[in-house]
């Protein structure tokens, strides 16, 4: 799962009209014949002062600049801390330093200067500024230097700048500023925004940051309170892409968020979508990013626990039952829920929801603009695997009847589609593998690894998959299933020794992610199969 990259600039937000450092306009613009006679000032004034050119030379006169007005705004405010009128003016002379210093982003090969001469602790410090429109400016700054497109090939000195701001407490500045900002005003639902934008560019350059900024801060907290809010916006937006970052390859995070109770808050922000569609293409974004990060978060075993609790599988049932543009996503975080968790496959036979999935096995999938080609193989994979997963978590009693009746009921059509699927990802399996011969005969060589990984991306592991719930069905020793397992086989001209081999490849390639013991417990049940056939 990968979170939509969806960089924007803040100035998208700004209105001159809120712009707190504008410049006072010219007391008298005269034009003359059309031509604007104060724009013809201001060019003159221009190219009188000319932009520098980036050199060492001029980062320490920018760096010097900068430290003498903050220097001198810190003075003035200690000096005359209850007359604003004495230190506004440094203020505004502090802002425009700010301002010149966004010129280094045009140069991170300095970055490590920038970090030599010791100014990071002072534009860190900033951030808590009591005059909030300064705060502001630095975090624009911040999200200048870390931008994702200027520290293109810059690696090393994007590293020494984000590690710095990290040792000067950036991120407990930034985070804490967020809790200060309102939506309500403009400036400040930038800001929003722009703070977002920068704790993203850091995770960028130096990805332990999605743990640390989760450790040392409420930017969790914020972004839970965030999501669950019922107006769709911009910022709602980019915190469901947030959260879904966090999430993505931290278990960490997955339970800190748990513990956060971040189950219930995500299944409350999808809920709002079980009955209706998303209106524009950025809220049908946020809707696969929120699905994201609850699909991340279901892979820690106390949360499967707690979406159960939450009634999050009966959720997900209602949201497939709507057929709106939610269906598939609910498949797919049922198939996370449900993946080595018992307790969520009984939830989902007891429900109903076998009445709700066996159609959408079955290929009877709502129409919808996303239902292309991709999108329906997308979903039958997820399918297969809740289907694997059920025979995988339901192993006897009345529950188990259930499911294999499926299997049974209208002339072992289950089982018709289940070999369908089968041929159709062996054959895909089996091209990839005439690829690598192919390659071979071409001398370029390819290491077993390799060609394995290849040809799960072809549908290997969908095809194992299908391999398995044949598996389930032929052990059930169930008359009438291994009849009709035995008439397809025949039709298709295969045998018991091709599943047996598909079912080999994958006992051997179990790995032990879970543990030695899962890895045997997984292993001698892919043995069992193979032995029954």
């Amino acid at each position: 799962m990968e979170a939509a990259k969806r960089k924007r600039n803040s100035a998208e937000y700004e209105d001159d009209e809120y712009d707190t450092f504008k410049p006072p306009p010219p007391s008298s613009a005269v034009t003359n014949g059309g031509i604007d006679l104060s724009l013809l000032e201001a060019l003159e004034k221009s190219q009188q002062n000319p932009v520098e050119a980036l050199d060492i030379k001029t980062v320490k006169k920018l760096v010097l600049a900068f430290e003498r007005r903050l220097k001198e705004n810190i003075a003035a405010r200690l000096k005359y801390p209850d007359q604003p009128e004495k230190f506004a003016d440094s203020e505004v002379e502090l802002h425009e330093e700010i301002e010149k210093l966004k010129i280094l982003a045009g140069g991170p090969e300095f970055y490590p200067e920038l970090v030599n001469l010791g100014t990071i602790a002072s534009i860190t410090s900033l951030l808590n500024h009591e005059n909030t429109d300064i705060a502001i400016d630095v975090v624009g700054l911040l999200q200048d230097l870390t931008d994702e497109d200027v520290l293109e090939d810059n690696d090393e000195p994007a590293q020494v700048l984000v590690d710095a701001l990290v040792e000067n407490n950036a991120l407990e500045l930034l985070v804490q500023l967020l809790g200060k900002m309102s939506d309500s005003d403009p400036d400040e639902s930038a800001a929003i925004y722009s703070i977002l934008a920068t704790v993203e560019n850091f995770i960028e350059v130096k990805p332990s940051v999605a743990e640390l900024v989760c450790e040392r801060t409420k930017l969790m907290k914020w972004l839970l309170t965030r999501i669950k809010v019922r107006e769709f916006d911009g910022n709602k937006q980019y915190a469901s892409e947030i959260l879904a970052i966090l999430l993505q390859s931290s278990t960490m995070n997955q339970k800190r968020l748990g513990q956060l109770n971040g189950v219930d808050a995500l299944l409350q922000a999808v809920a709002m979508y079980k009955s209706k569609d998303p209106k524009t293409p950025d809220e049908e974004e946020m809707v696969e990013n929120l699905f994201d990060a609850l699909c991340c978060l279901l892979m820690p075993l106390e949360n499967k626990e707690r979406f159960v609790k939450a009634e999050g599988v009966e959720l997900m049932i209602i949201i497939m039952n709507q057929k709106k543009m939610c269906y598939g996503s609910a498949i797919r975080a049922l198939d996370f829920a449900m993946t080595n968790y018992p307790p969520a496959c009984e939830r989902f036979v007891d429900v109903m929801g076998l009445k709700t999935a066996f159609p959408a096995f079955m290929g009877k999938l709502p129409l919808s603009k996303k239902n292309k080609k991709r999108y329906k193989e997308e979903l039958e994979e997820r399918l297969v695997s809740l289907v694997a997963s059920l025979f995988g978590g339901i192993l006897r009693g009345s529950r188990r009847d259930r499911l294999l009746s499926k299997f049974v009921e209208n002339e072992c059509e289950k089982i018709d589609r289940l070999m369908e699927l089968y041929m159709r990802y062996s054959n895909r399996v089996k091209l990839e593998a005439e690829r690598f011969d192919q390659l071979e005969l071409d001398d370029l060589e390819m290491d077993e690894d390799e060609k394995y990984n290849r040809k799960l991306e072809a549908g290997l592991y969908t095809l194992q998959l299908i391999a398995v719930i044949l598996g389930h069905l032929w052990t059930s020793e169930h008359p009438r299933i291994r009849a009709r397992i035995d008439l397809l086989l025949k039709q298709q001209k295969l045998t018991k020794q091709d599943v047996k081999d598909i079912l080999q490849e994958y006992h051997d390639n179990i790995g032990d992610l879970e543990g030695p013991e899962e890895k045997e417990r997984a292993q001698s049940k892919i043995q069992r199969f193979i032995s029954a056939f």
